[in-house]
């Protein structure tokens, strides 16, 4: 399977589908031949920690036709090996130790494949996997999984919402979560303060602000759809960032209330979490799947609050959506079927558009553009499922097989 993503970005459509990785050898140029590092030298639009594998895949060369590309497509393959050997081996707490499954292992794969090449060509590509790693270690090891997810967050920001969800899911958040994550946190800070950088450290969240209407973000869709037929609306290249926007009455206000509503989503995502964790109480603590589903759940829930509520709406955001699904299929979550499948569409639907079909979108083509939108309207879809199964009562967290002997029992003239 990622021989096949590696096909298409190296091989069949390098141009369309790798773009990012030519930018980000030449970012690694400039650093090793003229000495100017993102963050040390300026102001950038990643956090510092993204230079590690950008530095990584440098290995390859930065020059033109080096093997940059190569080396790239080969560490994000290695990282997903890593994880999809997680997902085959994590079980469920008070499950027998045969009660592994491959389905998140499969839904895994599934997913990278119709997600496409954007899979494996861009940043998030690497902290996916990182992040599929943290989710199966989060109750057993709360810190491990906080230090995982601060670094990613200093590689790709995402992440680092997710450890409001660990902390509500863990008896000792302060100690168990953010500790480790300061610690990490003051690691990093003091690494780019030695280096001269610390005037920048920051620079990531500024430089979004540059950002308008992104084409393809779900709060952008009235004005897609109306583009259509409306001369007033009108795709427009933001050169700097290399991101098309939509223009037209209406759109910079639609822009400059979704930089609101994002936090304000994030907000009300950990109100949510926590009137859950309130609601169960004790039972939150007595074993079973409760304290699994708050976890997995809410990591569902505070990353589609950051996709839907976002003016950007980059592809390769999609990848967001695996890790809490395929975490909870390997645990063999029960009600996690609706979200899986609506994963699986959305994430086909993003490789229809891009990078198959970026071009029709941007010259306003009817079917690219509806495919587009429809992708966009499964998203709303899936946070209103997601709230609604976090609000909704629990299952039994009685394991299955232990069910299933309790019903054996009870059928049984012994009995």
């Amino acid at each position: 399977m990622h021989g096949w993503l590696a096909l298409v970005g190296l091989v069949l459509i390098p141009q369309e589908a790798f773009w990012d990785l030519d930018l980000y050898r030449y970012w690694m140029w400039l650093g090793l031949h003229d000495g100017q590092w993102p963050v040390l030298s300026g102001t950038w639009v990643y956090p510092v920690g993204a230079v590690v594998p950008m530095l990584v895949a440098a290995l390859g060369g930065t020059g033109g036709g080096s093997s940059y590309a190569d080396v790239w497509a080969l560490l994000v393959t290695l990282l997903d090996a890593a994880a999809l050997a997680v997902l085959l081996q994590v079980r469920r707490p008070g499950l027998p130790r045969s009660g592994t499954t491959t389905a998140g292992a499969w839904w895994w794969l599934a997913f990278l494949l119709l997600l496409g090449p954007v899979a494996m060509g861009r940043l998030d590509a690497v902290i996916a996997p990182v992040v599929v790693v943290a989710l199966t270690l989060a109750l057993n090891h709360p810190r491990i999984t906080s230090a995982l997810l601060t670094a990613a967050a200093w590689v790709k920001v995402a992440p680092g919402a997710l450890l409001i969800a660990v902390f509500l899911a863990v008896r000792r958040p302060w100690r168990s979560v953010v500790v480790p994550a300061a610690a990490v946190s003051v690691v990093v800070v003091g690494t780019v303060a030695a280096l001269g950088g610390l005037p920048h450290v920051l620079s990531f969240l500024t430089e979004q602000d540059q950002r308008g209407l992104q084409i393809e973000a779900p709060g952008a869709t009235p004005w897609l759809i109306t583009a259509l037929w409306a001369p007033s609306v009108t795709r427009v290249l933001n050169e700097p960032l290399v991101t098309w926007e939509l223009h037209g009455p209406g759109t910079q206000g639609a822009a400059d209330v979704l930089g609101a509503f994002f936090f304000l989503a994030l907000g009300a995502a950990t109100l949510l979490l926590w009137w859950r964790r309130e609601q169960l109480g004790e039972r939150l603590w007595s074993g079973g799947i409760v304290r699994t589903e708050l976890l997995v759940r809410g990591a569902m829930l505070l990353t589609l609050a950051m996709i839907v509520f976002n003016k950007v709406g980059s592809p390769q955001y999609m990848g967001w959506l695996a890790p809490p699904v395929a975490v909870a299929l390997a645990l063999r979550l029960p009600g996690w079927r609706t979200t899986a499948w609506l994963a699986l569409g959305i994430a086909g639907a993003t490789q229809v558009v891009f990078p198959w079909f970026y071009d029709e979108v941007i010259l306003g083509a009817p079917a690219a553009t509806l495919v587009l939108a429809a992708r966009n309207v499964a998203l709303v879809v899936l946070l209103v499922h997601t709230v609604i199964a976090l609000v909704r009562p629990l299952p039994d967290d009685q394991p299955d097989d232990l069910r299933r002997q309790d019903r054996i029992t009870s059928a049984s003239p012994a009995a």
